[in-house]
């Protein structure tokens, strides 16, 4: 009887102790955060924006964002292998591409800044105050081929590489580093590229965000060329289908997605400043402006967003 009761206690005691470690294993289950993979481009990143965005968001839903810096176009093919759950980027070719394969749904404007086109203080192409950045180029061809400039490009797939491309084909070129001694194929990120430009006292086109962060470190450099519209630079929400990839973090990045193009969110990207500038105009709510940058569907896919719980 007496042994009885000692096994009955002894398992008795391995249930408590059991449910004790079920219990505590389930506890920590639910305390660890979430994590969302965002893929991005490397301005949004280099600016720090995502320095400066994430920690209000990851407080508020328990949430941990992992973020992905690579150019647009390696951005997006991150997505679509499966490597991430949404991307925020900016080239509306390679945007419009990834949603019409099925691979990103839900494109919704989110911010702009612009594009600059940067050189020496001394400008051999002399392109200074001009507004119309094509006119630019054709003057840094020139005199790259006379030996006086150098172009420095990210050649990288880049939404800063795919509109520097887009330029150089409204003058039916379509320079080389294998043809071309002044034209530089970098393959690398914004910030590598600035500081390459200001070493070789050479020309390159860049997002403002990423120009006012590094501004400092680059002494031989100055602003040239500003202001024309084909300048303007937009940036897309897109979530990863979960059709194609079930496995992801739908339900995280549909709540990120959401808090972006929130009042909220969209303030907080209005407020954000680097030397008194802002980097980063939002759009999300201003659905004229969202059309006019390329964004027609803008109303339906806040309507869309709204509706999700």
């Amino acid at each position: 009887m007496e042994k009885r009761s000692k096994i009955l206690i002894a398992i008795a005691l391995v249930s408590v102790v059991l449910v004790s470690i079920f219990a505590y294993e389930e506890y920590q289950m639910g305390s660890q955060k979430s994590v969302l993979v965002l893929s991005t481009t490397t301005s949004t990143v280099d600016s720090g924006l995502l320095d400066y965005l994430p920690p209000k968001f990851e407080s508020k839903y328990n949430i941990d964002v992992h973020y992905l810096s690579l150019g647009t176009g390696q951005a997006i093919d991150t997505a679509k292998r499966g490597d991430a759950d949404l991307v925020l980027v900016h080239s509306k070719t390679l945007e419009l591409n990834f949603t019409a394969s099925g691979y990103g749904i839900h494109r919704v404007g989110v911010m702009y800044n612009d594009f600059i086109i940067i050189g020496p203080t001394n400008d051999p192409a002399g392109i200074n105050g001009l507004t119309n950045a094509t006119e630019a180029f054709r003057r840094i061809a020139n005199q790259g081929a006379a030996g006086n400039a150098a172009f420095i490009s990210r050649a990288d797939k880049s939404g800063t590489n795919t509109l520097e491309l887009n330029i150089w084909s409204n003058l039916k070129m379509r320079p080389s580093n294998k043809t071309q001694s002044w034209y530089v194929e970098a393959g690398a990120s914004m910030g590598t590229v600035l500081r390459m430009t200001n070493e070789k006292k050479g020309y390159t086109l860049t997002d403002r965000a990423t120009w006012l962060s590094f501004k400092s470190q680059l002494t031989n450099m100055v602003v040239l060329v500003q202001s024309d519209k084909i300048l303007l630079n937009p940036y897309a929400i897109i979530l990863v289908n979960p059709d194609k990839w079930p496995q992801r973090n739908y339900r995280d990045a549909l709540t990120f997605a959401k808090w972006m193009i929130s009042e909220e969110g969209q303030n907080m990207i209005a407020n954000y400043t680097k030397e008194g500038q802002t980097l980063f105009i939002s759009i999300a709510r201003n659905v004229t402006r969202a059309n006019s940058l390329g964004f027609p569907d803008q109303q339906q896919e806040l309507a869309w967003y709204d509706s999700q719980p």
